[in-house]
């Protein structure tokens, strides 16, 4: 029995304060990935705090998106 594709849509039921990287389109063509803390959720699409700063993201610019372990732990 084949295996249904995953829900592309299912950063939708995700919480503030989850790490999480989202793959994105970029306006001049492309893909970049916002990796880090979300900070907001909501119809419009996601904001994700990376170590550069916050990013908002567009729904409609989403292309993949997934939950994340917390980063390494620093080896010092």
């Amino acid at each position: 029995m084949p295996v249904p594709p995953p829900d592309p849509h299912l950063w939708r039921s995700w919480q503030p304060g989850e790490r999480v990287v989202v793959r994105f389109r970029l306006p001049e063509g492309g893909f970049s990935d916002a990796l880090g803390e979300l900070l907001t959720i909501d119809a419009a699409g996601v904001r994700v705090d990376t170590r550069r700063g916050p990013i908002d993201v567009a729904a409609a610019d989403i292309v993949h998106a997934k939950r994340v372990p917390p980063p390494p732990r620093s080896r010092r």
